[in-house]
């Protein structure tokens, strides 16, 4: 399941220590500025811990293509989830790979004072300086050829990408690459699963990213479909090396 992430070895930011966990399905790249592992183990188990019990109170939690409401009292991250896919219009399990990196990424920041955690193209960030972020496109062009600059940020933040020619997660469109940045890595997954859901050609582009920069918490959006490139926000396109 994850022998083909070589992009990881793109986006190594310097002065940090690079290692990679895996807890069941979930397979995570971290860097920080020290070997975290055992930490990064923990808290993904708590995660996964929690989303796997409330789906078993909450079996619609895992399977809605659509948003659904808070039936009550529930664990931040779930709510999290909820919210997100209520932003997005798309069901919670959208946010999965999101909130678990923001959630692994935040608890590290006891140890460490820059960290970034990337779940599957999904990637939380707190970091001390700009940051690249090579971009995975399958065999458009733009894959791995070009970049996207994100300037030094005082909190935090999400940079998702959801595809529909690549990977695992369930996706309705054509798109390349659907890339999003948000403060927050639930948000940023949920909008980029829905936006990569709306592009079916090139033309689509427009549109997508329209309806991306209308959601509350959308900073900025790239989208990739063959050899064209849509941009919005606060973000650079950059030429890598």
């Amino acid at each position: 399941m994850f022998e083909n992430r070589t992009y990881r070895r793109q986006h190594q930011k310097k002065g940090l220590v690079s290692f990679d966990i895996t807890v069941k399905e979930t397979n995570l790249n971290i860097q920080a500025q020290t070997d975290l592992t055992d930490e990064a183990i923990q808290s993904v188990l708590t995660c996964r811990n929690t989303i796997e019990a409330y789906i078993k109170l909450y079996p619609e939690f895992a399977t809605s293509l659509i948003p659904i409401h808070n039936p009550g009292h529930a664990p931040k991250i779930i709510k999290d989830m909820i919210e997100a896919g209520q932003l997005a219009d798309v069901g919670p399990m959208a946010a999965v790979a999101g909130a678990v990196a923001e959630y692994a990424g935040k608890s590290l920041l006891a140890y460490t004072n820059e960290v970034l955690v990337e779940n599957g193209g999904d990637i939380f960030v707190k970091s001390d300086s700009e940051t690249i972020f090579s971009i995975y496109a399958g065999n458009s062009p733009f894959s791995m050829t070009t970049g996207i600059r994100v300037g030094k940020k005082n909190k935090s933040y999400g940079m998702c990408t959801s595809s529909g020619t690549l990977g695992h997660s369930k996706s309705f469109g054509k798109a390349n690459a659907a890339v999003v940045l948000s403060d927050s890595c639930s948000l940023a997954d949920a909008v980029a699963t829905a936006l990569g859901n709306r592009v079916k050609k090139a033309a689509d582009i427009k549109v997508a990213i329209d309806a991306g920069k209308a959601i509350q918490g959308i900073q900025g959006i790239v989208i990739i479909k063959g050899d064209h490139i849509g941009l919005w926000g606060d973000l650079k396109l950059v030429k890598l090396s």
